[in-house]
């Protein structure tokens, strides 16, 4: 995940990265920090961190092992999967395909 307010630069970089002959991994970009945290809250965040390594959860065993409500976390997978970051499989579960995410964000100094 990068953060970076030049949108056409974050695709040239994500077009160059898919010419690689290597897997280059996926990259979500956001605009500014106020984009990044507003779609990825600190209980989505849990969500993904539940599931990394997990395998396929159902809905209600994701709320369990995060003590929320079905409800809540059902919305947040929505968005979630939106982004990339969980997939839904074809019984009706959630899961997380990456092993590691590396967020990069950089702060500078109004001109």
């Amino acid at each position: 995940m990068t953060l970076n307010p030049d949108w056409q630069s974050a695709l040239r970089a994500a077009g160059s990265a898919a010419q690689q002959e290597t897997y280059q991994g996926e990259t979500l970009n956001f605009e500014t920090p106020a984009a990044l945290f507003s779609r990825l809250t600190e209980r989505r965040w849990a969500l993904v961190q539940a599931l990394m390594g997990a395998g396929e959860l159902s809905l209600g065993e994701l709320a369990r092992r995060v003590s929320r409500d079905v409800k809540r976390v059902h919305e947040d997978v929505l968005k979630l999967t939106e982004l990339g970051l969980v997939e839904r499989t074809a019984t009706g579960g959630v899961l997380c395909p990456f092993a590691d995410i590396h967020v990069d964000l950089r702060l500078r100094q109004a001109a």
